[in-house]
């Protein structure tokens, strides 16, 4: 059953003050990707391309065979194949790869060192939704990467009623400021409700039971956790809750989603500060909508260091 009881403790006290920072401003853009998109037909949606270095990473696929991840389009990540992580394999039902850390002069053997690129990929059991998410940690700041999430089939959404979807969340954790990733992982659930509003279906959606850990497997969160209390003058005893920002227009004929998402920390008045802040774009699929995957981003300001923080992590929830 999906465990809303934090998620509604921190909406309680949003509601106690000035103005809704879950409310909607604007309709979302949606990603590139699929154009003039149906409830019946396949979607796929990318990171878009910016100078910073977002939406490099193209043509990611997996190879069951030989259990490998390929990406093109990134410089010094090997020979584009990634390989099963060493240190992590897995974070929950996702698969975790990187790139070879020294490619070899094809001419002299020369061995050349490689920049640091972690992957995640994500594909429900029956193989109708998946995502995937590459990024670096060998830049200052953000280096190059993207992200890619899609449904091979159609939806067939529901006019009335409401419906509840639970399940995994995993990402990557780069930084503007310092170099390096860690991972992220939560359980995240969404509800919608197909009648209301009437511009668009009412969506709310949380990530909780969030823990972060290092590249090698260590679990760091109560050191993260220690250095937002310490500045934010709190005693938190588990990382915020990340909330969707409820409101109209974050819904499509189509089955997609994509709106606001933030976190905030309580100090010891009780105090709302906002964490962090992003987006979130989802496609729902197959019969009753019962399948919904997608891909969030967010950045905050890094407690441990003077640095920011972004935060790229793919879920798959089903129904139910």
């Amino acid at each position: 059953m999906p465990n809303w009881t934090k998620a509604l403790a921190v909406l309680a006290l949003v509601a106690a003050c000035d103005g809704n920072p879950w409310a909607v401003e604007e309709e979302e853009p949606l990603p590139p990707g699929t154009t003039d998109p149906t409830a019946s037909s396949p979607i796929t949606r990318t990171e878009e391309v910016d100078d910073s270095g977002n939406g490099f990473a193209e043509g990611m696929s997996y190879d069951a065979t030989t259990d490998t991840f390929t990406v093109d389009g990134l410089a010094f990540d090997g020979d584009n194949v990634y390989t099963r992580d060493t240190a992590v394999p897995s974070l929950g039902p996702f698969a975790v790869y990187e790139a070879a850390s020294v490619f070899n002069d094809p001419l002299t053997g020369q061995p050349i060192e490689q920049f640091q690129h972690k992957a995640i990929y994500g594909v429900d059991p029956d193989g109708d939704v998946s995502f995937a998410i590459v990024r670096t940690g060998s830049y200052v700041p953000y280096g190059y990467g993207g992200w890619i999430y899609s449904r091979s089939g159609g939806v067939e959404l529901p006019t009335t009623g409401q419906a509840s979807y639970v399940g995994n969340y995993a990402a990557l954790r780069d930084f503007d400021g310092r170099g390096g990733l860690e991972y992220a992982t939560g359980t995240m659930n969404i509800a919608i409700d197909f009648a209301d509003f009437n511009d668009g279906n009412g969506v709310q959606g949380q990530v909780y039971n969030r823990r972060i850990l290092d590249t090698d497997g260590r679990d760091i969160t109560n050191t993260v956790i220690a250095a937002l209390n310490t500045e934010y003058e709190a005693s938190a005893t588990t990382l915020p809750v990340m909330n969707f920002k409820v409101g109209p227009g974050v819904t499509t004929a189509a089955g997609e989603l994509s709106g606001g998402i933030s976190s905030y920390v309580v100090d010891n008045e009780g105090n709302l500060t906002q964490l962090e802040d992003g987006k979130y774009y989802a496609v729902l699929s197959g019969p009753n909508a019962g399948k919904v995957v997608g891909v969030i981003v967010v950045e905050s300001d890094d407690p441990r260091f003077d640095a920011t923080v972004r935060e790229t992590g793919g879920f798959i929830l089903v129904r139910e």
